[in-house]
Formats: C-alpha cells, sequence, structure tokens
C-alpha cells in the first residue's frame, strides 16, 4: 500500500503493508447475530480511560497509523488557525468549507490500516480524511484540494472535504458526495459488484475483497443507511459498516436520530449482520473490534457493522459555532476524551521511546509545512476547462476514468447504424427484450435489475424469461427502494460492470433524486477520475386509455436539465433498439424512457433492425418531408403527430427528436430554417417543459427565418388524472394538434 509520506520520509521504510486479515473465526460464529463485546455499563466506563491496558497488537504497523495519525490532527490544526486568523491570512490561502476529523482520527487511521486488498473499496463522507491519509493519499493533495487548488480531488471543482481516491491497483475511495447518507447505497453495489466478479466472471483476484463504508451516527437515520443494510443482509455482502458516533448531528442529539442513540444495540437482533461496538478513543479497544469484524467480511461469512464511540473534539464546521448548543462542561469532558494522547500512553513506552515519538512528531511537522507550501504553490484551476468532463471525451489519447467498461471492451462489441428492413415487425416491449437479452449474450458484465424484474419478468412484462436464462446473479429482483437501485448501479458501474436498472414508474425515481444526481455528476466533479455509466430504464406517460397522478407522469425535462445524463425516448420498436444498445454501450449515464402507451398498445411496433443495430444520440428522424410549417416531438406523441400531419399532404415536416439530452440542434433549426414555422409537440408539462427549450433556441437562432411564433402543444398544468373523461380534456388528441398546425399556417 502507498503511504503518504515524503520520499525522504526516515520513517518510510519502516511503514509496510497492512496485515491481510484472514478468515480465522471459530465455526460457531457462521450464522445469526453475534452478541455485543461490552456492557453497558462497561461502555460508559470506556468513555473515560481504558481499564486494562493491552500490549500493541502486533498485527498493526502501529508506527504507521500513529505517523498518519498525527498528520491528519495536523492538517486540521494547520486549516482551523487559518479560519481563526482569516483577516490575516489573504484569501487565496483560505480554506473555504472546512471539516475537522479531529477525535475521529485515531479510530479511522486504525480501519484504513486494514483496507488493504487489491479490489478493496471504502465509500466515506466529509469527515473521513484520516481515512485517506491511511490509503495513500498525499499531504500535499489532502491540503491543495480544500484550497481549491488544481489536481487533487477534483481540480476545484468540488469543495475539498468531498474527497475520492482512485487506484487502478489496490484499494479506492469511491467518490463522496454533500449529501448525507448517500455514500451506502454505492458500497453496497461495489460489495455486490465483488460477489458478480467472482461468482460470474471467475475473477479469482476479486475474492475476499470487501466494501466499507463510513458514517456518522445521524446518517443512520437516512434512506440511504437503512437501504444499504437491508442489501447488506438479505444477499449477505461483504460489506463493513463502521459508524463512528459523536453523539451529534451538527447541533442534534443522537438520541433524536436513533432511538436510545445506539443503533449497534438496536441492530442486535438484525438476522446476518455481525455487530460489534465499544470506545474509538481505545486504540487497543477499536484495533481488536475492527480485525474481529474485518475478519469476518473477508471470511465470506456477511456483512459486519462496528459502532465506536468518539469525540468530535471541534465545532461541526469551520463557520459553526458549537457553544450554542453545547455547555462548556460538555466540550470539556470530549477534550478529555481525545484519542491522540490515548495512542500515544499504547505505544510509549512499548512500543517507540519518548524520543521517537517526539521525532515522528517532529517529522510530521516538517512534512505538512512542505506539503502547505507546494499546495499553496499550486496553481488556480484552469477556467478554460469547466466545461470539460461532463461528458466522456472519447477521442483517442483522452484519459479513462474509473469507472464502466473500458474504451476497448465497448469498440470490442459491434455495432451498425443501418437497420435490417426485413426483420419480422415487433412490439416496442418485445424489441426492449430483445436488445437486453442480446447485450447480455455479448456482454458478460452487463446486468438487469430492478422491482419485480426477475422471477415476474418486470410489470410491463419486457423483462420476462431473462432470468430463466441468464440466471439470478444477471437478471435479478430489488427490495423496494429506488435509492437502492440507483446507488447500487452506481457502485456497480464504478466497479468495471453494466449495470440496467428498471424504476417501474418515472415517479418512483423522486426517492432516488440524490443518487440520480450524484451519478449524473460523477465524472465532473471528480475530474475524470471516476464515472459511473448505468443505464435506468423508466416507463412513464399516459397508458392505453388510461392515466393517473403516480403511474402516468413523464416529467423527462428534469433529466434533461440534470448534468451529466443522456435522455432517449424511443417512440417505436426499431429506435428502442438502436437508442437502448447505444445506451448500454456508452461511457455516460443513460435515462431511457420507455412510454406506458407503447407497452400497452401495438402503436410503436416496427420492423426489428438487427442484434448489432445502434443509433447514435442527437440525431432527430425526418419522419415526413414538408415544405411550411415543421413538427417536432418525441416518445408517444409521435403518433398523433403522424396522424394529424398526414391530414396536411406535404406541407409539415415532422421531426421525431428520439432523444432530448443531447437533442438534435441542427437538424431542428435547418428545418424551421426552411419552412419558416414550428409547433413543438409534448406530454410534459407546458410551463418549462422541453419545449421551452428548443422555443427559446429557435427564437434566438432562426428569429429572421420566422413567419409566425412557435408554437407549443402540450398537456396543461396539471397532474395526469385517472378518468378517461378527463385524461381527454389534458392530453392532446389529434384533433387539436391538427387545429393548431392550421392556425399556424393560415398565419
Amino acid at each position: 500500500m502507498i503511504v503518504s509520506l515524503a520520499e525522504n520520509s526516515p520513517v518510510r521504510a519502516s511503514i509496510g503493508r497492512a496485515v491481510r486479515w484472514p478468515a480465522t473465526r471459530p465455526a460457531n460464529r457462521l450464522h445469526g447475530v453475534t452478541t455485543l463485546p461490552v456492557s453497558r455499563g462497561s461502555q460508559q466506563r470506556a468513555a473515560g480511560k481504558s481499564r486494562t491496558p493491552r500490549a500493541p497488537d502486533p498485527r498493526f504497523d502501529w508506527r504507521r497509523i500513529a505517523y498518519d495519525a498525527l498528520v491528519s490532527r495536523a492538517l486540521d490544526e494547520v486549516e482551523e488557525a487559518t479560519n481563526r486568523n482569516k483577516a490575516s491570512v489573504p484569501r487565496e490561502h483560505q480554506v473555504l468549507y472546512q471539516f475537522s476529523a479531529r477525535g475521529h482520527d485515531v479510530a479511522q487511521v486504525i480501519l484504513g490500516s486494514m483496507i488493504d486488498h487489491r479490489h478493496d473499496a471504502a465509500s466515506a463522507y466529509y469527515r473521513s480524511r484520516p481515512l485517506l491519509l491511511a490509503l495513500g493519499l498525499s499531504i500535499e493533495d489532502a491540503l491543495a484540494s480544500p484550497l481549491g487548488r488544481s489536481g487533487g480531488f477534483s481540480d476545484g471543482r468540488d469543495i475539498g472535504v468531498v474527497c475520492n481516491l482512485p487506484n487502478a491497483n489496490g484499494p479506492i475511495v469511491l467518490p463522496m458526495s454533500g449529501d448525507v447518507g448517500s455514500q451506502y447505497t454505492p458500497c453496497a453495489g461495489w460489495a455486490q459488484a465483488i460477489r458478480y466478479h467472482v461468482d460470474v466472471l471467475g475473477e479469482t483476484e476479486w475474492d475476499q475483497s470487501i466494501g466499507v463504508v463510513l458514517g456518522g451516527e445521524a446518517s443512520v437515520a437516512t434512506n440511504g443507511f437503512w437501504s444499504a443494510l437491508t442489501m447488506a443482509t438479505t444477499l449477505s455482502l461483504p460489506m463493513l459498516f463502521y459508524v463512528e458516533d459523536n453523539g451529534l448531528g451538527i447541533s442534534v442529539r443522537g438520541d433524536m436520530q436513533t432511538p436510545g442513540g445506539d443503533i449497534a444495540r438496536n441492530l442486535a437482533s438484525f438476522s446476518n449482520l455481525f455487530v460489534r461496538e465499544g470506545d474509538g478513543c481505545d486504540p487497543a479497544q477499536a484495533a481488536a473490534l475492527l480485525a474481529e469484524c474485518m475478519e469476518h467480511v473477508r471470511s465470506g461469512r456477511g456483512p459486519a457493522l462496528v459502532r465506536l464511540t468518539v469525540p468530535r473534539l471541534s465545532s461541526h464546521s469551520g463557520p459553526d459555532n458549537q457553544r450554542g448548543y453545547r455547555t462548556d462542561e460538555e466540550i470539556a469532558a470530549d477534550l478529555e476524551r481525545d484519542p491522540l494522547p490515548r495512542l500515544r500512553a499504547h505505544l510509549v513506552p512499548a512500543l517507540i521511546s519518548d524520543s521517537e515519538w517526539s521525532e515522528l512528531e517532529a517529522k510530521v511537522a516538517g512534512d505538512v509545512q512542505q506539503a502547505l507550501d507546494a499546495a499553496r504553490a499550486r496553481p488556480n484551476p484552469d477556467p478554460s476547462t469547466v466545461s470539460r468532463w461532463v461528458y466522456a471525451d472519447d477521442t483517442p489519447g483522452s484519459p479513462e476514468a474509473m469507472g464502466g467498461l473500458s474504451r476497448d471492451e465497448r469498440a470490442s462489441l459491434n455495432g451498425r447504424q443501418h437497420a435490417d428492413e426485413s426483420g419480422e415487425v415487433v412490439r416496442f416491449a418485445e424489441a426492449v427484450r430483445r436488445t437486453l437479452r442480446r447485450e447480455l449474450e455479448v456482454n458478460p458484465k452487463a446486468l438487469v435489475f430492478g422491482e419485480d424484474v426477475g422471477r415476474k419478468g418486470g410489470v410491463h412484462l419486457v423483462t420476462e424469461g431473462l432470468q430463466k436464462q441468464f440466471g439470478e446473479k444477471r437478471v435479478f429482483d430489488t427490495s423496494l427502494s429506488e435509492e437502492g437501485i440507483i446507488g447500487r448501479s452506481v457502485g456497480m458501474a464504478i466497479a468495471g460492470l453494466m449495470p440496467v436498472a428498471e424504476i417501474q414508474f418515472r415517479k418512483y425515481a423522486d426517492p432516488a433524486t440524490e443518487q440520480l444526481n450524484n451519478c449524473g455528476t460523477l465524472r465532473w466533479r471528480t475530474a475524470n477520475r471516476f464515472a459511473a455509466p448505468i443505464v435506468v430504464r423508466m416507463p412513464g406517460g399516459f397508458g392505453k386509455d388510461v392515466g393517473d397522478p403516480w403511474h402516468s407522469l413523464s416529467d423527462e425535462v428534469r433529466f434533461a436539465h440534470a448534468y451529466g445524463w443522456q435522455v432517449a425516448i424511443p417512440s417505436n420498436a426499431a429506435d428502442a433498439v438502436g437508442l437502448l444498445r447505444t445506451a448500454m454501450r456508452s461511457p455516460n449515464p443513460t435515462i431511457f424512457f420507455e412510454h406506458r402507451s407503447l407497452l400497452m398498445t401495438s402503436d410503436g411496433s416496427a420492423h426489428y433492425p438487427g442484434d448489432d443495430y445502434v443509433i447514435p444520440f442527437g440525431r432527430a428522424r425526418v419522419l415526413r418531408e414538408g415544405t411550411d410549417v415543421t413538427l417536432v416531438t418525441w416518445g408517444a406523441f409521435v403518433h398523433r403527430c403522424l396522424e394529424a400531419a398526414a391530414r396536411f399532404g406535404d406541407r409539415v415536416e415532422l421531426l421525431d427528436l428520439r432523444t432530448i439530452a443531447p437533442w438534435d440542434r441542427d437538424r431542428v433549426l435547418a428545418s424551421v430554417r426552411k419552412t419558416g414555422r414550428c409547433a413543438i409537440v409534448h406530454e410534459d408539462n407546458l410551463t418549462a417543459g422541453f419545449g421551452a427549450e428548443i422555443a427559446a433556441t429557435l427564437a434566438k437562432d432562426a428569429f429572421w427565418f420566422l413567419d409566425a411564433p412557435v408554437d407549443r402543444i402540450a398537456v396543461a398544468d396539471v397532474p395526469m388524472p385517472y378518468h378517461p373523461v378527463l385524461l381527454d380534456v389534458v392530453l392532446p388528441s389529434v384533433d387539436r394538434i391538427a387545429d393548431r398546425i392550421e392556425e399556424l399556417l393560415r398565419s
């Protein structure tokens, strides 16, 4: 393991690899829940000094642990001192968003020393810099990123405490996010990907790898925590939950986050979860508990959770004043529990001498100062590059991010843009099913999953028969958690797989909003260090003669507005084949809309275009040539527009966008410049629907060619109603579209 020491450090030679933690637990611990190691009374006593001194566990490299803990504390002190003296510190040398890890540092570094497998991954949060230092983060990067300098975690794009750590040949830290609790489900996805690499792909080098997720006690109240816990326990994933409990969620006490303030005790009855808890200020106890949990997970006996109590020896963040919600006595009590003096007492003189500890402190001070000078000397990020990496850059020689299929793997999959017109006519759902089947055949890293996707074959039967053909490890059902479906997809994609996740209906994606946003911005905010090219299949829109506010939402503009996402909305079976295959071979994440009306009727039927057919994104299709008005639409409304346009002979030019992110600006502009008129038809709300974006583009770039105002024909600004009478009023009908075309032609 690479250690974050300067190359000329005299202690580098004494810092070796962490010990691989073997499967050595007794057989009687294989099943169920273990008892907790300490009683409530002993836990309370552990908040003070350890009762019985223990010799340093020889399995650990304590010199390295001491060095990393001292570095972490020194970095916090540098940043906190800067914050205290902002008036005298130039702004370019200030940390604008600072979180201290003081009090959390020693236990985190001990944990980091055990994350040493080539395919281990940690999923952390904003107070986890000590862990990154233990995993190889350089001191210079640890300072440069909070300063917003070039390079580092994000090249100045994200706040300095939102970290990541790629490593082609060793443990990684999955990209963090700024929201609380979103770190859990991607870690569960990574843990499930470990099983896939071993059990399906036969890649034995992934064996005994684990996913480790860190969170504070407040985060255990979130959707992400419980979703990941459900996945880990029901699937028996190789996953370690590390809860560092400082008793405060900013200012809110722990018992407001968790009944009784003790998540470990509350989870003691969870099936298939190995639970431990203790004092994170006691290095010997923390090391023993972490080692026990690590051994359990690495041995393949399922997930573990360890809760360690730690003090928060600072305010929540730089601007926070904890004295507004904590008494002086409470703050003083936490200072008495500082784990760093306890680490020194644990090692001196048992392992190192007093003078050696002083030399280590001096070395840390010198290394930190040297790194601070280098970090401050780095240039600011280049403003001309701020738009790069929203999407992948696939030009030859461009660097590849970690995540998804490699460029070579994608290139090895055959694709052709010419459709086979002799294929049999298939309905929309069958076209999607065939495409999924073909991609599962040719790409062993492809997986298909979601609620009811496996045995049932999906609520629209699109995946019917796929699990029987490819098995439960490649086509499988999930628990009812959209946060878990998308979060696990992200972790799987970073692990090199090609996840195709189904959200049953568009409205059901709302609980996964954070994960969807984090996935889309992943490449940009890590400056191309990581990416998660997933495909999210998402039925929506009105059904056959029926609608309702929950299953019939379209709202595709939300994803067109989301950073980093491609959005495909096919109108027919042939386009569904080409666009879905392109999405499954893309380096970017894709929302793939499957309109309910097309799934339920034969409206989208078309000749099957072949097993290798692809359609590049951002290319509209001209369905009818015309002279006097351009009609732009997508999805199920293509069929209503075709019927309406047929009433006007060759006067209407009809364009099917097929994708709205990206959308074919050039073809739309060229058509409107030819016809002089335009109407945009869509199912999303009129106000701020995607038609408004097209209209604004035409007003700017085709204004002098327009013979009439651009018209928009869309659903009224009300939720989709249930009764057919109300539905008919809300949805633009063929007659209504034709009437508006006629008005345009008369203008």
